[in-house]
């Protein structure tokens, strides 16, 4: 079997976070996880040096005919006034044509959006680019509230580390939770954010200064199946209950019981798609005291019955779960 073909494309003037998430979750080589994992390269409309975010040199081994034999491109980046030159819009469409997936970071959903690849999809970018975004590509649904969207063969997210979210997803969709679950315990990120999530544009993502919070939330996602308490947080928190919820929402950009469903939603997800037992025992193992609780709270993160969701994606998962124990 030949293994999926990832090529980063490289434009100048390179954002180098967004560039080393891919490369990163991409193009390291995981023996451990006994899959045929991803081969991986990258490309630039020219081979040779790009520069970086500070001036930083890349050097770059490929130049577009990589793109003729990707089975997946993802752009790092791009600025919303460069227009794409002939022979990039060349080299995009006929990848396009093959099949090819494409996956946009931040502001690379212009190029995506220049080359006419979004007209009349939902697609999103960084909530900064909304208004210009917006502007230029009226056909595009614009969705600049969430993290990412996944519309099958295009793929597209918000800010930087949206991306990570946006590739771990990616890497969910081709290999299962399993595979994503080992690769996010790497990198000590949580494994699956759902795309719906807002990018909760008033604060940075990733800030959670206090330490006893961020040890209380760590916990909270290894238990999140057992009946939580806030006062019971707190007090592990060594904070007031008010306290405690007024952190964990700055933090979080969700209230404490808003987040355990979430979690519990996706803990669902993951049963469902591995693991062939009724209904009824998912919700209980997934913290839900009751099955209609499940399918209410199913419906309202995921769009679909835990039934559908199973038909649709547990078949999907199936060589997966050859792997996995039944819980």
């Amino acid at each position: 079997m030949t293994s999926h073909h990832v090529v980063l494309f490289a434009p100048h003037h390179l954002a180098l976070f967004e560039f080393g998430c891919a490369v990163e979750l991409f193009g390291l080589e995981r023996p451990e996880l006994d899959v045929e994992w991803y081969s991986f390269a990258i490309a630039a409309e020219r081979k040779g040096t790009v520069f970086g975010t500070g001036g930083i040199p890349v050097l770059v081994d490929h130049g577009l005919s990589e793109l003729a034999i990707a089975d997946t491109i993802v752009v790092p980046n791009w600025n919303a006034d460069w227009l794409p030159s002939e022979e990039l819009r060349l080299a995009f469409e006929q990848a396009r044509r093959r099949g090819a997936r494409l996956l946009s970071i931040c502001s690379g959903t212009f190029l995506l959006a220049a080359l006419g690849f979004l007209d009349g999809k939902k697609a999103t970018t960084h909530w900064r680019y909304a208004d210009i975004f917006r502007r230029r590509y009226p056909s595009i649904a614009l969705q600049d509230d969430v993290l990412y969207v996944d519309e099958g063969n295009i793929v597209t997210s918000a800010g930087s580390s949206a991306g990570l979210d946006m590739l771990l997803h990616v890497i969910r969709r081709d290999f299962g939770p399993r595979v994503c679950n080992s690769v996010a315990r790497r990198l000590v990120l949580p494994p699956h954010r759902e795309g719906g999530q807002a990018q909760f544009v008033e604060r940075p993502v990733a800030e959670i200064e206090d330490s006893r919070l961020a040890k209380v939330i760590d916990w909270m996602r290894a238990h999140a199946r057992d009946e939580l308490r806030i006062e019971d947080l707190a007090e592990r928190a060594a904070m007031s209950p008010r306290t405690f919820f007024r952190k964990f929402k700055k933090a979080t950009g969700l209230a404490p019981h808003d987040w355990l469903v979430r979690e519990r939603v996706a803990i669902a997800r993951d049963l469902l798609e591995v693991h062939d037992i009724p209904i009824e025992r998912v919700a209980t193992e997934a913290g839900f005291n009751a099955v209609e609780t499940l399918r209410y709270h199913f419906r309202r993160h995921v769009r679909k019955s835990p039934a559908d969701y199973r038909k649709i994606y547990g078949l999907r998962m199936k060589s997966d779960s050859s792997r996995e124990d039944v819980a």
